[in-house]
């Protein structure tokens, strides 16, 4: 049972200006998604510096902003951390947790991921859970119990907050790489991600499960047509604002 409206969610990374964001912002306004891509929600996550930017320019229109990561602690001596009520109260609605670039390059753990997911919902953050598997882990066949064990340390911490999550499915592979799942291969994981959420709790069946990979214009729409996938997380293609309005036009 798929979500009634499409959420699509461009993931900048480490890119980006105040002169560059601000084109690229206008780029969006410019193509007025509430009204060309009606049955979409869209965000876009912007690094830490730019939020305020981003808050300010979207200010009103359809477009939200996240964030691209959120302390589990909600302050205190933590540097270098940034704590879901400072992002609350800039105007952020979504963030993201678990990307596998913090997975592998920060050594984020399973508990952690979820401990951040709880988080940011106890500070009126909506997460986007990132799950994902390697290239070596889908070649030896490991590609459920990987997704499964990512995915259930958030089901084990959240309990009855679990329907209040987004879930991406990002392949590692995948990512930054040119490579995309293929709609079948999307698909197939994205069903037994419903199947282990609906599981745990059968409201959960209504949880939004985005694919994230090499996206484009041009394969958006035969992903988003899948019947278990809600819509994407996007990087590279939502630098561009072109083909992000058009990816979000696919949904």
């Amino acid at each position: 049972m798929a979500a009634m409206k499409k959420l699509v969610v461009g993931n900048w990374k480490m890119h980006g200006s105040r002169s560059v964001n601000a084109e690229l912002l206008q780029g969006l306004l410019a193509a007025d998604l509430s009204t060309s891509a009606p049955r979409a929600d869209v965000a876009v996550c912007p690094p830490f510096v730019y939020l305020a930017d981003a808050v300010a320019a979207l200010q009103g229109g359809a477009i939200a902003v996240g964030s691209q990561d959120v302390s589990v602690q909600a302050q205190g001596a933590f540097t270098g951390e940034v704590a879901g009520p400072m992002l609350r109260e800039l105007g952020v609605r979504y963030t993201i947790v678990g990307h596998s670039e913090r997975r592998t390059y920060h050594a984020e753990s399973d508990q952690l991921v979820a401990d951040k997911a709880r988080a940011a919902l106890s500070h009126g953050l909506v997460p986007i859970v990132c799950v994902g598997e390697t290239l070596a882990e889908r070649e030896a066949d490991q590609t459920e119990a990987v997704v499964g064990r990512q995915l259930q340390a958030v089901i084990d911490t959240l309990g009855a907050d679990l329907v209040r999550v987004v879930v991406a499915y990002e392949p590692v592979w995948a990512i930054g790489t040119g490579k995309t799942a293929s709609p079948e291969q999307a698909q197939a994981v994205h069903a037994f991600l419903r199947a282990r959420l609906t599981a745990a709790q059968a409201d959960a069946a209504r949880v939004p499960l985005l694919y994230g990979g090499s996206v484009k214009p041009d394969n958006a729409a035969e992903l988003f047509s899948q019947a278990d996938i809600d819509g994407g997380l996007i990087g590279g293609a939502s630098l561009k604002a072109a083909d992000f309005a058009a990816i979000a036009r696919a949904a």
